[in-house]
């Protein structure tokens, strides 16, 4: 448990009540608090008593009045009150069994928390919780939560999780549904494993908890050239998209037709991959799955558009550079020629960065690194702005996966790095305002 307090919200009911950044919440009504959930649910009443210990073992009784749900203003040494649950997953297709040896430590780290799930949209196995957790989540009404399924037959999720505790997934969202616990769902679809017949069933098994399953995604394996003694799995080709693509297609209009709600998305590569149109915008119905990339294109293109037939064209010279992943190359090289059709005196260089780093069967942008970037950028001509996108940087920070800094990239390209927005709109304002020297 870590209720270390790190920092006190200035003019805060903490800041009054004299709590300072050292101290310890030992309890809140005389109930212990194990972590952000208990915090969060103890401190609802519009009295509480509180217990802190000062670093020197002194400990006080605080007697709080204050509004219902407000917050105490205080910060914890970690977001959870208490350290991530690691996986004890070993799945056939981890992202992280497959990352090359000698990256920093932390991206070796597996989570598998349902708290996370919560405070921050990562997608657990439930194979880590025990009754005790689904009882909490249900007590609390955390909702939604946000689940890997990958496959509802017993069997297969066995073969592909390695864990036996992967046979108590349908008894668990049985509860969380009877409890009226909102639920997404992930699989991540390996050809000739869990696609097929196999995909079918998790779609139909799934499908029985609508409306609490409130949308399924379904994203394709991703594979690095670092698989040496990991499970043989091949990759989706053309007519494996095709056959996905078609198969899911008869899902949404079937579930449509019965529940007004399409339920199953398929992620963006899957039609890249097939050479197939996307989905119009709102057959994404709000999108619930924007976080494992579906209707990401979409989205971007509507904000983009709307964004652009609002603007008058302009005689501004620039000369800038775009650098994406392999993936959406057509995509961004097409708005790139609209925004150049517009504003004639643009010039917009659009180019795919290979993944070198990872392998080339790796075509995302958010995981493009800095070495790559600079190996294949060296001596080009990039203009006055070279755009990076901005999900191949760490949360609020300027370092890409390899630990390269931007400011490592503008010295080695001689040039200036701006993070280019997901959001269209932004994405079109950022161009805009770069001007030639």
């Amino acid at each position: 448990m870590s209720n270390v307090i790190i920092k006190v919200e200035k003019d805060s009911i903490a800041e009054e009540m004299g709590i300072e950044p050292g101290d310890i919440l030992v309890d809140i009504d005389n109930q212990p608090v194990r972590d952000v959930f208990d915090y969060r649910y103890l401190i609802q009443s519009e009295y509480i008593e509180v217990g802190i210990q000062k670093p020197d073992g002194d400990e006080w009784l605080l007697e709080i009045d204050k509004e219902e749900y407000e917050d105490l203003g205080i910060v914890f040494e970690t977001g959870l009150m208490d350290r991530a649950k690691s996986c004890s997953n070993k799945c056939i297709f981890c992202f992280i069994d497959q990352l090359p040896k000698g990256m920093r430590e932390t991206l070796y780290f597996k989570d598998d928390d349902s708290r996370l799930s919560f405070l921050q949209g990562n997608y657990v196995t439930l194979t880590n919780m025990k009754q005790d957790d689904i009882d909490r989540v249900i007590f609390y009404h955390l909702s939604p939560i946000n689940i890997s399924v990958h496959t509802t037959d017993k069997e297969l999720r066995r073969f592909m999780l390695k864990n036996p505790n992967s046979d108590k997934l349908m008894d668990y969202i049985t509860q969380l549904y009877e409890n009226h616990i909102e639920m997404n769902f992930q699989i991540v679809l390996c050809r000739d494993i869990n696609d097929g017949e196999y995909l079918d069933k998790s779609i139909e098994d799934l499908a029985r908890f609508i409306p609490m399953a409130r949308s399924m995604s379904i994203v394709p394996f991703g594979m690095t050239k670092y698989r040496e003694g990991l499970c043989d799995i091949k990759l989706f080709d053309k007519e494996g998209c095709i056959r996905v693509i078609e198969q899911v297609e008869r899902w949404q209009k079937k579930l449509y037709e019965k529940f007004g709600t399409r339920f199953c998305f398929l992620s963006d590569e899957f039609y890249i991959m097939a050479e197939r149109q996307l989905p119009d915008e709102e057959c994404y119905e709000g999108y619930p799955q924007l976080e494992n990339g579906v209707g990401m294109i979409a989205l971007t293109k509507s904000e983009f558009y709307n964004k652009l037939n609002t603007l008058k064209a302009d005689n501004v010279k620039r000369n800038i550079t775009l650098a994406t992943g392999k993936i959406a190359f057509d995509f961004i090289y097409s708005l790139s020629c609209d925004i150049m059709k517009k504003y004639i005196n643009t010039k917009i260089n659009t180019i795919a960065i290979e993944n070198d780093f990872f392998g080339n069967t790796i075509t995302v942008s958010g995981l493009i690194t800095g070495r790559d970037i600079i190996s294949q950028l060296k001596g080009k001509e990039l203009g006055s702005v070279l755009f990076i996108p901005e999900n191949c940087l760490r949360a609020e920070e300027t370092v890409l996966l390899d630990d390269v800094d931007i400011k490592d990239i503008e010295r080695e390209l001689n040039v200036k790095v701006i993070p280019m927005s997901c959001d269209g709109g932004k994405m079109l304002e950022q161009i805009l305002s770069t001007e030639d020297n």
